[in-house]
């Protein structure tokens, strides 16, 4: 193992624990991110809660959401939803799939989530929603195979973020830390626009704000991490 996987491997450990204290993640839902080295293969835990998760749990997937090293041990069995994300877009280095209180309702009320705070508008201008039913009529609400997973890929298409009906939220991104990042930020957005909703109607940001808010810094998104991090 190089040292640039070792490197890879902790970081993913951490972002677990942050996001499993920050309740994007519970004893379910995981994450993901591209192997810098190996083309089509990503690195994921072991099934096993976030919060628990070990270096020794990180396993290596190849393109078809293989495990290489599973060695007997059980696996997520939704790891398609990663696997074909990382085919359909090649800019995604990390992804979360979570079932966060804070954005279920809108997955559960079909209710379109915007951008209604600064940092809130890294989920972008638009947060599509799959339904899984549309292809597969009724299912077990799990992506439990590469058609699945192919789908829902398709409905976040160049999007940041997409909601899965009554089942809850997939985030992507560009860098293991801007996705921890954009994960976070997008709880905190739909608990805010949903208490903002119980007092009235609410008017997300403009398209120009989104455009700007969006683009925060490295080193802003390393500010949060290094406080997450110490947290965790």
């Amino acid at each position: 193992m190089t040292s640039l996987e070792q490197t890879c491997r902790a970081e993913l450990v951490l972002a677990n624990h942050i996001l499993a204290r920050a309740d994007v993640l519970d004893a379910f839902g995981h994450v993901s991110m591209r192997h810098p080295e190996r083309d089509g293969h990503f690195f994921m835990a072991m099934s096993r809660a976030p919060e628990l998760v070990e270096a020794g749990d990180i396993l290596t997937y190849d393109a078809d959401a293989t495990a290489l090293d599973a060695d007997g041990r059980a696996q997520y069995i939704e790891r398609f939803i990663h696997s074909e994300i990382y085919r359909a877009r090649p800019d995604v280095l990390a992804i979360c799939h979570h079932h966060s209180p804070a954005v279920m309702p809108f997955s559960v009320a079909s209710v379109p989530l915007v951008p209604v705070y600064q940092h809130g508008a890294m989920i972008g201008r638009h947060v599509p929603l799959w339904d899984s039913r549309d292809d597969f009529g009724d299912t077990n609400m799990l992506v439990t195979n590469a058609m699945q997973g192919a789908s829902l890929a398709q409905a976040l298409g160049p999007h940041w973020m997409v909601l899965m009906r009554h089942h809850g939220a997939t985030v992507v991104g560009t860098g293991l830390r801007e996705l921890v990042f954009r994960s976070v930020v997008a709880c905190k957005n739909a608990e805010f626009q949903y208490r903002g909703m119980a007092l009235g109607p609410v008017a997300g940001l403009t398209e120009g704000e989104i455009e700007m808010a969006a683009k925060v810094p490295p080193a802003a998104i390393d500010r949060a991490w290094d406080l997450w991090a110490r947290e965790g």
